[in-house]
């Protein structure tokens, strides 16, 4: 049974929530570091930053990743779950990259057992098989039970990224709160055009190639001083 579109707003408010006990606010993924280095330094800076990587990385992989997932979960194929588990895991440019995505699925598979939800029993079921569970994974299972159309999804998946990247840089650079928001507005613009897109972009036109980022992630990892674990 599909619930009416008032509960799909509130379930998907729920995932998308900075209050979602993954530890989303402890990565940066990679920001640190483009501050640390004097990519950031700045409003404007920021925003080019966060924006390129929202519309030629996140948007073009992760975002039709999460398409692909849902609908996998949703049609019950166990082994395209499986393989798109792996190749996310594989895809992961530097080890803590890799290792934030095992520790946000590991923490989410958690929560999802701790929500005694009957809806999300096959979700919870299917992970269990996953020696390491990749976060956008658990994260479609739990969208696609709870009946949250697609493009929805897709479009509160890339805002919870956005406003995580952000609060990222209010912290590093650091950033005041207006400063803040008016990045949010002008990525929340962005937002739809590009889960649209994802909605319907084939896997053979995925592409997360971004060398700047692979580069800041893998560097941070050796940074003296640093407040993310990314």
């Amino acid at each position: 049974m599909t619930p009416p579109a008032s509960l799909q707003l509130v379930r998907l408010l729920q995932l998308a929530s900075p209050a979602l006990p993954v530890g989303a606010y402890t990565y940066s993924q990679g920001l640190e570091w483009a501050v640390e280095s004097g990519l950031i330094r700045d409003e404007a800076s920021a925003g080019r930053w966060i924006a390129d990587l929202l519309g030629h990385g996140i948007g073009r992989y992760e975002a039709p990743l999460v398409a692909a997932l849902m609908e996998a979960w949703t049609a019950a194929r166990h082994p395209e779950i499986r393989r798109l588990n792996a190749e996310f895991l594989a895809s992961r440019e530097s080890l803590e990259l890799r290792a934030e995505t095992v520790q946000m699925g590991f923490s989410l598979r958690r929560l999802i057992r701790d929500l005694r939800d009957e809806r999300l029993a096959f979700v919870a079921e299917q992970i269990e098989t996953l020696p390491e569970v990749a976060f956008p994974v658990a994260w479609s299972g739990v969208a696609a039970q709870w009946g949250i159309p697609i493009e929805a999804a897709l479009t509160a998946y890339l805002w919870s990224w956005a406003e995580n990247q952000v609060m990222a840089a209010l912290k590093a650079v650091p950033l005041g709160q207006a400063s803040g928001q008016r990045l949010l507005a002008g990525l929340g613009s962005q937002i739809p055009a590009i889960a649209a897109d994802a909605r319907v972009r084939p896997e053979a036109a995925w592409s997360n190639l971004a060398p700047a980022f692979a580069i800041a992630c893998a560097r941070h990892e050796t940074q003296y001083s640093r407040l993310f674990r990314s």
